[in-house]
């Protein structure tokens, strides 16, 4: 981490290093950090959830059409902020829902889990096209706005949130039992469930909480920006992928840690900052995120072999 900060402060000066960038960076990595634990729980089970960014721009349209629906330039300060969490409330049943279609093809139909969450996502996709026409909504109340740009105590909210969804995700892994299962079905489910665990329990619980932690990205992002759209963060699915494998977190399942996924987010947020104060492209990023990927995977898969050559 300490070269590639030097690497940036190298190509980019005095710009990578001022306040801004970083107050900048506080307030972008939340989101793609949010997003990548929805990610890095289901590949514990050695599954995907390829709907992440399908479920969270559902969310923040479904939370977005309630608000501009009710809250009008006469609504009070009191009501309004009873329709936020209405409507915060709402999106958030959706996102849990969507993770328990998610779940149940997955744990009850048996379904693939790639192929499951690519046509949750190809259906959530269509489902926000015709929600919106195409159109952006946007206009909220000041009380939605503040949880995507206000600070408390010169830090920015949506850092709190991501702190607490860490440490929250942390402590379901570590601490309890259903932390303990999702490793062991990741690791070997047939010993799982001959351990008297219930995998298809497992998979349900873990995709409902991969929904819901979709759902906060999406408030955190339609807040942000202030508006809600049907293909927002489309970059962000191979990001919560490259953040997860670069974490630590095995794509075969039964291994990773919330600790590596926030290093592996800080870099990444380094870097991505540092491609933007060079005036990358965005095509050439993408490229770039993408060779960073195949380029983990392989030193994964060499590092594996090694110690297998090393233990035979």
């Amino acid at each position: 981490m300490i070269g590639i900060l030097l690497l940036m402060w190298a190509l980019n000066g005095s710009q990578f290093l001022r306040l801004g960038n970083f107050q900048s960076m506080a307030f972008q990595l939340p989101e793609l950090g949010i997003l990548s634990l929805a990610m890095m729980v289901t590949m514990l089970t050695a599954g995907i959830n390829l709907s992440i960014i399908a479920s969270a721009n559902l969310t923040g349209i479904v939370t977005a059409l309630i608000l501009t629906r009710f809250v009008t330039p006469e609504t009070t300060g009191a009501a309004s902020f009873a329709i936020v969490i209405l409507a915060v409330g709402a999106g958030l049943l959706t996102s849990a829902a969507i993770g328990l279609l998610n779940g149940f093809l997955i744990a009850n139909v048996e379904v693939s889990p790639i192929l499951a969450t690519l046509g949750t996502m190809t259906l959530l996709n269509g489902v926000a096209i015709v929600m919106t026409k195409g159109y952006v909504i946007s206009g909220f109340p000041e009380a939605i706005r503040f949880i995507g740009n206000g600070q408390i105590l010169g830090i920015p909210v949506p850092m709190i949130v991501f702190i607490a969804c860490a440490a929250l995700m942390a402590l379901l892994l570590t601490r309890t039992r259903m932390g303990v299962s999702v490793y062991m079905l990741g690791s070997n489910p047939t010993a799982c469930h001959f351990s008297g665990i219930n995998n298809a329990s497992v998979l349900l619980k873990t995709y409902l909480v991969s929904g819901l932690y979709s759902g906060i990205a999406a408030i955190i992002m339609m807040s942000r920006f202030n508006s809600a759209k049907a293909d927002y963060g489309e970059s962000y699915l191979l990001m919560t992928v490259l953040a997860s494998v670069l974490g630590g977190t095995s794509a075969a399942g039964g291994f990773g840690k919330v600790s590596g996924l926030v290093i592996a987010l800080v870099i990444l947020q380094i870097i991505s900052s540092g491609l933007n104060l060079l005036r990358v492209s965005n095509f050439l990023t993408i490229a770039i995120w993408g060779g960073i990927l195949i380029l983990v995977m392989v030193i994964n898969y060499v590092s594996e072999q090694y110690q297998k050559r090393r233990t035979a």
